[in-house]
């Protein structure tokens, strides 16, 4: 679904990303780990086109991103779950799941209810204002915004910093769920270790904008993984 040959990036002068290659695949998901500082939101920012990279090449279904802005890559099939989560505090709940309908053509422009059935709590509060609901309860707003866009690739960054135990089982559950209907591929960038090591397929570590680690889960054992990011 996704493949990165060569990727750089800089912030004006200064170096961040070195060479990234890697690839995701449909119905897997792909855990980005590393300490603070390595270069993990900068790599989901130069694939969802939030920043130009420097240099390489990103692939999505085969085809090359070339330029194209976060705007075009949305419609193409990218959604970016933010660190940070990026809702509109002042509109309401449904109004921010309607913000996706940019990326859709008119006939799509509706919440559907899939979206419900994951989030049951977003139905119920679907008339209060986003800056209303609790930070786990944005997430989950921040996540199902993301896919009301009928994402490919699903991009999340951090998606249980700062929240609480229990919507972060109910956070993996949707993730199990996406993955095992099989059309999406998912990109997740976590510190959360135990959180990461249950959900991934495959793993990619960074170290200092470099990828010192990858493979898949019966490729890398736990103990390496550990050593891996807490370098």
């Amino acid at each position: 679904m996704l493949k990165l040959d060569d990727v750089t990036l800089h912030y004006g002068h200064s170096q961040v990303l070195h060479g990234i290659s890697m690839e995701v695949l449909r119905g897997e998901v792909t855990c980005v780990m590393g300490t603070n500082g390595v270069g993990k939101t900068s790599l989901m920012k130069a694939i969802a086109g939030r920043h130009a990279r420097s240099g390489g090449v990103i692939e999505l279904d085969g085809r090359s991103l070339g330029t194209a802005s976060a705007h075009q890559l949305a419609k193409n099939g990218i959604a970016y779950v933010p660190q940070g989560r990026e809702i509109f505090p002042l509109l309401t709940v449904l109004e921010n799941l309607e913000t996706g309908f940019g990326c859709l053509p008119q006939a799509e422009r509706h919440v559907p209810d899939r979206i419900y059935d994951l989030f049951p709590v977003l139905h119920d509060m679907r008339h209060r204002r986003g800056g209303d609901l609790s930070g786990g309860q944005q997430q989950q707003l921040a996540i199902a915004r993301a896919l009301i866009t009928r994402p490919k690739l699903l991009l999340l960054d951090e998606p249980t910093e700062g929240i609480q135990p229990n919507i972060i089982q109910q956070i993996g559950e949707v993730i199990r769920h996406l993955r095992s209907e099989g059309e999406m591929a998912i990109v997740l960038v976590e510190q959360y270790f135990d959180f990461a090591y249950e959900l991934a397929d495959r793993f990619v570590v960074l170290r200092q904008g470099c990828v010192t680690l990858a493979g898949g889960r019966d490729d890398v054992s736990r103990a390496d993984l550990l050593a891996g990011v807490s370098v």
